[in-house]
């Protein structure tokens, strides 16, 4: 179903995704445009962080690109993926233990949550969310929302047994597509993982988060009339209709509109 009713994800289950953008406000304008967002920029005591809506439910959020102290550099445009946690501080002793690298220990969200920012031993760059007040995505799976994680990846072997030792996180090829395995939380597919093939040279590993959408040759051209890029043109495969995508600040993302 579209509306998430529980009060929690699964450990281990992508929950959320934000963007982190050079400028905020084009950012909003840019995905209201597209997805029928609604975000306003947030108060100073969470950075101005902004939540935002579809239909008054929450799907994504979208915040300013800052350094995290003076003299670091500004973090990339990308999407960020975040995977669920009963106990943060036990998944981020559990990620150094099977080889990942905390980039960002686990911090308070006001009374929202708890976060943390990690990188597997391939290079993709991934959240973990343990919820207090907010459990994450509120729609997913329809028009506007998010609706699939996927993990690109130079080491599928490698990554498998990470997330399995960090997150309990399952992981087999699917049926006829021998370079593209799904991830499951028991025997619930949460995700996909695959390799970096087809994608240009230095593409290092990476989450790649997929919006569905109600048409996606619309939704791409009104994303190149916005200023946006189109990296994959949409093509019909197993799950639907999808491409690959940029906006106009270069964040990556796809769009699909599934298969009926």
């Amino acid at each position: 179903m579209p509306d998430v009713t529980a009060d929690h994800y699964p450990p281990g289950t992508p929950c959320w995704v934000d963007l982190m953008a050079p400028d905020q406000r084009a950012a909003l304008d840019f995905y209201k445009d597209l997805f029928g967002w609604q975000g306003e920029i947030g108060p100073p005591e969470v950075g101005g962080y902004a939540v935002c809506t579809l239909n008054g439910k929450a799907v994504a959020g979208i915040m300013a690109a800052q350094p995290m102290k003076e003299g670091d550099p500004t973090p990339p445009t990308v999407w960020t993926t975040y995977l669920a946690s009963a106990d943060a501080d036990a998944t981020q002793a559990a990620i150094s233990a099977a080889g990942g690298t905390v980039m960002f220990p686990v911090m308070d969200v006001t009374t929202v949550g708890r976060m943390l920012m990690a990188m597997d031993p391939t290079g993709a760059a991934f959240g973990i969310w343990q919820p207090v007040d907010f459990f994450g995505a509120e729609k997913v799976n329809e028009p506007g929302a998010l609706t699939w994680n996927e993990l690109h990846t130079s080491d599928i072997p490698e990554a498998a047994r990470f997330y399995g030792k960090a997150l309990g996180l399952g992981s087999a090829p699917m049926e006829g597509m021998d370079d593209y395995h799904s991830l499951s939380v028991g025997d619930r597919p949460v995700g996909g993982m695959t390799t970096l093939e087809g994608a240009p040279p230095g593409v290092p590993s990476h989450w790649l988060t997929y919006f569905a959408v109600d048409d996606t040759d619309s939704t791409v051209d009104a994303l190149v009339k916005a200023g946006g890029t189109v990296l994959v043109p949409p093509f019909d495969m197993s799950a639907g209709r999808m491409a690959v995508v940029q906006d106009p600040q270069s964040a990556v993302f796809a769009v699909i509109k599934a298969a009926m």
